[in-house]
């Protein structure tokens, strides 16, 4: 539905698609939010070009989706980068996608180094990993856990790990 899209998302989609050709797979708008489908090789470049001279300096939102047992997914993971041009409010969200059995993507904690902790994130619940991140380790769960809870084949009431963490209790005072 590009016709949803105002002129200036228009035109910066057109330079995109001719600076990247085949890389912008499609750009839709869902409840007024404007989003381009990046092919996740190119995600990294394009997130900077977008960064760079599209003039969306911030990224608000790093996350991802388990999309196993969707009916129509034809990628595991979804993963979405929702940015932010301060100086015209203009907000855009870049998707890309990520599949077994390594599901990797580059990092971009060297555009945005708030990324850091949201990608950490995502490794932790999902276990997507980022190339090149400078300390991708878990940020949520001990480091002694096994798996990605928020996989949709992860067991709903886990896997009996919990009988391994050590028990926490205030402090009396």
């Amino acid at each position: 539905m590009s016709e949803e899209f105002p002129p200036v998302l228009q035109a910066l989609a057109e330079a995109v698609s001719a600076e990247f050709p085949g890389r912008l797979l499609s750009r839709t708008s869902f409840r007024g939010n404007l989003r381009f489908h990046v092919c996740p090789d190119k995600a990294h470049e394009i997130l900077k070009y977008l960064k760079t001279r599209g003039g969306f300096g911030m990224l608000v939102e790093l996350s991802a989706a388990d999309y196993l047992q969707y009916p129509d997914a034809e990628d595991r993971y979804g993963v979405w980068y929702c940015l932010l041009d301060v100086e015209n409010g203009r907000r855009l969200i870049v998707k890309t996608k990520a599949n077994d059995p390594d599901p990797t993507l580059d990092s971009v904690v060297d555009l945005w180094e708030g990324a850091n902790w949201m990608e950490r994130e995502v490794y932790d619940m999902y276990g997507i990993v980022f190339r090149n991140h400078p300390d991708l380790r878990r940020i949520l769960l001990p480091d002694e856990f096994v798996g990605h809870p928020l996989r949709r084949d992860y067991p709903m009431r886990g896997k009996g790990e919990r009988h391994n963490f050590p028990v926490l209790t205030r402090a009396e005072g």
